[in-house]
């Protein structure tokens, strides 16, 4: 899961250049004045998990979000990750020019 994690980061991170990372409550958070997301293991450990705190206001409709007021994007492997880039682009997008 590593090379999938490691890209899901890389995409985030250039989605947007006021996008910045930092280590909080023991992950990695992706924010721009406030979090965005965060890295989880949640109970499936065979997925990359990516928990959105405020996704309500994220403007925009996003397919892969998953959950009802917290919700999650996952990614089985590297492929998924590729498959899901240009939503995780436009979301980084939209958090940043929303804030």
């Amino acid at each position: 899961l590593e090379p999938a994690m490691r890209r899901v980061r890389d995409i985030i991170l250039g989605a947007d250049p006021r996008m910045t990372e930092l280590v909080q409550y023991g992950t990695v958070q992706f924010t721009y004045k406030s979090g965005l997301c965060s890295f989880v293991q949640v109970k499936d450990k065979k997925r990359v998990s990516l928990m959105f705190n405020a996704a309500g206001r994220i403007p925009g409709e996003y397919p892969h979000l998953e959950g009802k007021s917290v919700k999650y994007m996952r990614f089985a492997d590297l492929g998924e990750v590729e498959e899901r880039a240009d939503e995780l682009r436009a979301i980084t997008v939209a958090w940043c020019n929303h804030r």
